[in-house]
C-alpha cells in the first residue's frame, strides 16, 4: 500500500429539508479518513482504510462503497456494535447544520490490534487524525500505534488536526493531539486546529517538516523551516462544504507522494477542494488524475 489511514466512518443521511418537519434523505457514507483514501485512490494510489463496521446493512455500505473506489478494506472488522450515523441539514446555503450519533458505534471500538500487520515496509505514508482520538480510549490507543508503526517502517506520519467540538473540549483535545501532531512529518488544520497544537512555530521546532495551513476560500499555505507559500482557492459555485478540507489533504498528499514542489502541492490541494464543494457529498466528487485540469474550465463543454 502506498497510503494506509485509520478512523470511523459512518453512514451519512443529507436531508433535503428541515428534519422537524420531515423530509426526504440521501443514504451515503462519510468520514474524515476514508474521504481521504478515496481521494488518494482516484488519483491513482493504493490505499488502504482500516476501521470497524457493524455486522449491519450500514456496515456493509460502508464497506462496499470503499471497495468500489478501489480502496483496501482488508482490515475492516465487523463488530457486534453498529455502524456510526451522522446527519446532515442544510439549514442556510451556506449552513450546514451535522448530528452525530457515534457514542458506542463499532467505529469506536477501534483498537491497536486492528492496525498490526496494516501498515508495513511497503507503505509510504500513514495519514492519521485528530476525530479519532476523540472516539474512545481505544480508539486513542489505535492511533497512537499507528505513529509507531509508521515510524517502524520508515512511513511518512500525515496528521490532520480535525477538531471536533461535539466530541471533547478543547483543552482535552490539545492534551491529546498535541504530542500526536509533534511526530508527523506533516500537519494540516486551520489556524485555530494548527493553534490548539501550539502553533505553527512551535511545530516546526519539534521537528515537523510541513505544516499547513487549510484558509477555507482564502486558499492555503504550508510553511516549513525555509519558506512559507501560499495558494489561493479557485473560485467555483459551493454546493456543499462539508469534505473540501480532507478532499484539499488529500490532493496535498498526493503531491508529496509524486515528489512535486510545494506551490504544486497547494494547487493540487485547492483544485481537489474546489471539486468537493461543487458536488453535494463529502467524496462523491473528488477528481480522478485526468480530471484535475478541469478546474477553471467554466462554461466549457467537454466534447
Amino acid at each position: 500500500m502506498d497510503v494506509v489511514t485509520l478512523g470511523e466512518t459512518m453512514v451519512a443521511m443529507r436531508a433535503d429539508g428541515l428534519l422537524r418537519l420531515g423530509t426526504t434523505a440521501r443514504v451515503s457514507v462519510a468520514g474524515a479518513e476514508s474521504t481521504v483514501a478515496i481521494g488518494l485512490s482516484r488519483l491513482g494510489y493504493a490505499v488502504r482504510w482500516v476501521g470497524r463496521v457493524g455486522r449491519d446493512e450500514p456496515g456493509a455500505l460502508v464497506t462496499r462503497t470503499l471497495r468500489a473506489e478501489n480502496v483496501d478494506t482488508a482490515y475492516v472488522r465487523e463488530d457486534d456494535a453498529p455502524t456510526g450515523l451522522v446527519l446532515f441539514e442544510q439549514r442556510l446555503p451556506d449552513v450546514t447544520r451535522v448530528q452525530y450519533y457515534r457514542a458506542a458505534s463499532a467505529g469506536s471500538r477501534l483498537a491497536p490490534a486492528d492496525v498490526v500487520g496494516a501498515i508495513d515496509a511497503t507503505t509510504r505514508l500513514a495519514h492519521v487524525s485528530g476525530i479519532t482520538p476523540a472516539l474512545s480510549p481505544t480508539a486513542r490507543d489505535a492511533v497512537t500505534a499507528a505513529c509507531e508503526r509508521a515510524s517502524e517502517h520508515g512511513a511518512a506520519l500525515s496528521f490532520d488536526v480535525n477538531f471536533r467540538s461535539r466530541l471533547w473540549s478543547a483543552d482535552e483535545a490539545a492534551r491529546v493531539l498535541t504530542p500526536l501532531a509533534r511526530r508527523a512529518e506533516v500537519v494540516v488544520g486551520s489556524p485555530d486546529e494548527l493553534a490548539l497544537v501550539g502553533g505553527v512555530d512551535e511545530l516546526l521546532r519539534h521537528g515537523v517538516a510541513e505544516v499547513v495551513t487549510k484558509r477555507g476560500a482564502e486558499g492555503a499555505s504550508v510553511t516549513t523551516v525555509d519558506t512559507t507559500r501560499h495558494v489561493g482557492a479557485h473560485r467555483v459555485s459551493v454546493v456543499d462544504s462539508v469534505g473540501a478540507g480532507d478532499a484539499f489533504t488529500a490532493g496535498y498528499l498526493s503531491g508529496r507522494l509524486d515528489g512535486v514542489d510545494l506551490d504544486a502541492r497547494l494547487a493540487r490541494g485547492t483544485a481537489c477542494g474546489a471539486f468537493a464543494v461543487a458536488t453535494r457529498g463529502d467524496w462523491e466528487g473528488l477528481p480522478t488524475r485526468a480530471e484535475l485540469d478541469l478546474v477553471g474550465s467554466a462554461g466549457t463543454a467537454l466534447r
